[in-house]
């Protein structure tokens, strides 16, 4: 007689009821638990508001209340997701596609641990001994003091004087644990001809307008003497003075030097981190070269000495992680037996993970969404953690084919130790695993946010969903290619792990340039194409914007509309703007009030007045063609292009952005929507839709089929040959067989990854590429085994 199922074990499902975050509609759902779903539909279809912006962002916000009122008042306040009801959550683990912390101390190995082990290794095994683990740490630095220090013990105080108490860190002094210096191009500060009243200063931020024009008085610099006139005192003063306290109109406040005041907040930045009219200033004005006396290892001379084998932990940091995995292994050292047991799993999980040819003195900063996002899944996979819900984006992005079958085992490992596993995904490989496949659709947008097929891959494929028919989409090679109209010359890249390479671009034609990950491909384009004249990059950084910034701000499509709204009802063009004259008075043009309550999560509500409309009542009564300027902010970009086309409202310039926004696939989109609620791939379209307006000659394009579903990357490929067929060259950082068999060449790097790559492997054309890898699969490179197998 079998025995009941225990109680306990009934809760084995996920259920959303009634989900309208974004453009839900109403959604409810089951998933199951200590499975592997995989999300699917077309880009902007509700897949992240489903996954990341309900299920997983209720159970951090049911987490987050756990905690006592004084800790969740240091913690960033989470709103309600709109939804009815969820049952059976389990703590969710996000891995998302953020780029990791612009702190430019921050390493791959400061940031997986990895430096802190080895920091315990050299303490204890190190010779000559240098001191406690800190020692060996470029973000402590070596502090002495000296005192009374008291000791309580047993309701009394015990006081001993210390005459010199040494804390050990292990930062370098010159640099102060960067690994550069900087150098201030003093000329680039101001202009000496000039006086402080006449705005001398090209720093920006500094205007004489307003309090620094009273500071800079105060201190008893001359504001009406040029800066050529100035004494060497008064120079002094204006560019280095320490912090010093002074008395302006009665109110006090603190004077500091030019230089000094850069290097606090400028220089301790990352430049991808600045505004751009920062970081043109920060790129004129100051060189950086590596630190003299650390020669960039950000590290003392006492650390330095101290080894290992032979080795320090410098050496140990800029070796490839897959070398010192072995180097690992083969040291023998009974005493920390436990701790190289865990360094040295933690070293395989890089390289099982795809990552072993990073060093762990790579700043994160520079490492790209898909290896930030593997990055931080390497804590996971160790972690003794079990049943709780693992929420990815796309991870597969920026891994070649040969990559994805590695993350597809991760995935599994990670569901067979009892875990439940959500990924936002649209490469079949990935779908093709997974246990329950959710596909929302049918479009994108408000024709999305509905559940159109929940089941198995196998009815996936039968089903009649835009993904289930273009789920074994295959591209065939091209019948002819077309011919090059010269060539782009790169001779003697050393980038990075380029091994002196020479290569001719055909321009005029498709070029991919395809590899494993971390074969080269960023370091040959980014390091010897970007820069030169007439070429345009289009990259996966961050649009930069708050949610006041919206499509029509970012492509400069609002400004012709604006202009045509004052000119048809002759007012001014900046009452048409929800940032300036006609915004509401209450929202202040936001559209919504955010009530700050406390230690509670903050709420956001409509604004009553203008009812989310952002602009005063007077402004909506000019129209345009009809339509105010808010009904005109509320239509999609299809809408929006035939209505600025149309004879009472034509706008050509507005008509022209318009159509290269369709074009890219984003005609859902509406011109008013907050860049803040777009997903990763509606942000990037959006860039390659106001790039392609540059008078570029060539265009450099990182993985655009970056979010894109299956359907939308035939779009892709046809926009990219109509580019180059108006006569530009296009070159495109590709892993999608799709866009490799649509080429018209392809430069193949590796063969492997890190110092196994930075070589040409293969030049040609994609069909060449497969009659080579059939002919000889032996000898075949990675790509050429896969697009092989793609295209058959």
């Amino acid at each position: 007689m079998t025995a009941e199922p225990h109680v306990a074990d009934n809760h084995d499902l996920i259920r959303v009821q009634g989900a309208r975050e974004n453009n839900l509609k109403d959604v409810s759902l089951e998933i199951p638990k200590r499975r592997l779903t995989v999300f699917t539909g077309v880009s902007g279809s509700g897949k992240s508001s489903l996954v990341f912006g309900t299920i997983a962002a209720e159970s951090q916000r049911m987490i987050n209340e756990t905690y006592s009122a004084f800790v969740q008042g240091f913690m960033p306040s989470l709103a309600r997701p709109e939804v009815d009801h969820l049952e059976g959550l389990t703590t969710a683990i996000i891995v998302d596609q953020e780029r990791m912390g612009a702190n430019p101390r921050s390493t791959v190995g400061t940031a997986t641990d990895a430096n802190a082990m080895l920091r315990i290794l050299f303490s204890r095994l190190g010779k000559p001994y240098v001191g406690p683990p800190t020692a060996y740490s470029f973000n402590v630095p070596t502090r002495k003091a000296s005192g009374v220090m008291s000791t309580d013990k047993e309701g009394r105080t015990e006081r001993a004087v210390v005459k010199d108490a040494v804390y050990l860190g292990g930062m370098c002094p010159r640099c102060e644990g960067m690994g550069n210096v900087s150098d201030i191009d003093k000329t680039a500060l101001y202009d000496e001809t000039k006086t402080l009243a006449e705005g001398a200063l090209t720093v920006p931020g500094y205007s004489m307008d307003g309090w620094y024009g009273r500071l800079f008085e105060g201190m008893g610099l001359p504001m009406d003497k040029p800066i050529s006139a100035f004494s060497k005192k008064q120079l002094e003063t204006m560019l280095y003075a320490p912090p010093t306290k002074i008395k302006v109109e009665g109110i006090n406040l603190t004077f500091e030097g030019i230089i000094p005041k850069i290097q606090k907040s400028m220089l301790s930045k990352d430049p991808e981190a600045m505004q751009p009219h920062v970081r043109r200033f920060v790129e004129r004005a100051v060189t950086f070269q590596q630190c003299p006396e650390c020669a960039g290892t950000r590290l003392t001379a006492e650390v330095l000495k101290s080894k290992i084998g032979g080795k320090s932990i410098a050496d140990l940091a800029v070796m490839q992680i897959s070398d010192l995995a072995d180097w690992v292994r083969e040291l023998k050292e009974p005493s920390v037996a436990p701790l190289l047991a865990g360094l040295q799993h933690l070293l395989d999980s890089f390289t099982e993970i795809g990552l072993g040819y990073l060093s762990l003195d790579r700043p994160a900063g520079t490492l790209s969404g898909g290896e930030a996002q593997r990055t931080k899944m390497i804590r996971h996979l160790g972690s003794s953690l079990t049943d709780v819900t693992y929420v990815f984006d796309e991870p597969t992005i920026g891994l070649h084919p040969h990559d994805i079958a590695q993350m597809n085992g991760l995935l599994i490992r990670l569901r067979d130790k009892g875990n439940t596993v959500l990924v936002v995904e649209h490469k079949p490989e990935t779908i093709a695993i997974a246990d329950h496949v959710v596909d929302l659709g049918p479009k994108a947008g408000t024709g999305g946010g509905e559940i159109v097929f929940e089941g198995s891959i196998a009815d996936l494929r039968k089903s009649d969903t835009i993904t289930g028919r273009h789920l074994d989409d295959r591209a065939s090679l091209k019948d002819e290619v077309r011919t090059p109209k010269g060539s782009l010359e790169i001779r003697g890249a050393s980038t990075h792990n380029l091994k002196d390479v020479d290569v001719d671009i055909p321009l005029g034609v498709l070029v991919a340039v395809t590899g494993v990950a971390g074969s080269g491909k960023s370091s040959l384009i980014h390091g010897s194409v970007d820069g030169r004249d007439g070429v345009v990059v289009i990259d996966q950084a961050a649009i930069k914007g708050s949610r006041r910034s919206n499509p029509a701000t970012y492509t400069g499509l609002l400004e012709p509309i604006r202009k045509a709204f004052a000119k048809a009802n002759g007012v001014k063009p900046a009452l048409f703007s929800s940032n300036s004259e006609g915004a509401c008075p209450t929202c202040n043009g936001a559209g919504v009030i955010f009530t700050e309550l406390g230690v509670m999560a903050t709420v956001e509500s409509p604004c009553e007045e203008c009812e989310g409309r952002r602009f005063q009542a007077s402004v909506l009564e000019y129209r345009l063609g009809g339509k105010n300027i808010s009904e005109v902010l509320t239509m999609s970009m299809e809408e929006a292009e035939l209505f600025f086309s149309s004879d009472e409202a034509s706008i050509p310039a507005a008509h022209k952005i318009l159509d290269r926004l369709v074009d890219v696939g984003l005609g859902y989109l509406t011109l008013g929507q907050p860049l803040t609620t777009l997903s990763g791939g509606e942000r990037q379209r959006i860039k390659l839709a106001s790039q392609m307006a540059e008078k570029g000659e060539v265009y450099v394009l990182d993985e655009p089929t970056t979010g894109l579903h299956l359907a939308d990357v035939e779009n892709l490929l046809g926009l990219l040959d109509r580019l180059v067929d108006s006569g530009r060259s296009v070159i495109v950082i590709e892993h999608h067989q799709a866009v490799m068999a649509h080429a018209d060449w392809i430069i193949d790097l590796g063969p492997g990854a890190g110092h196994d790559g930075g070589k040409v492997v293969f030049e040609g054309t994609p069909s060449e590429l497969v009659a080579q890898a059939s002919a000889k699969p032996k000898a075949a490179t990675l790509t050429g085994k896969h697009l092989a197998a793609y295209v058959s």
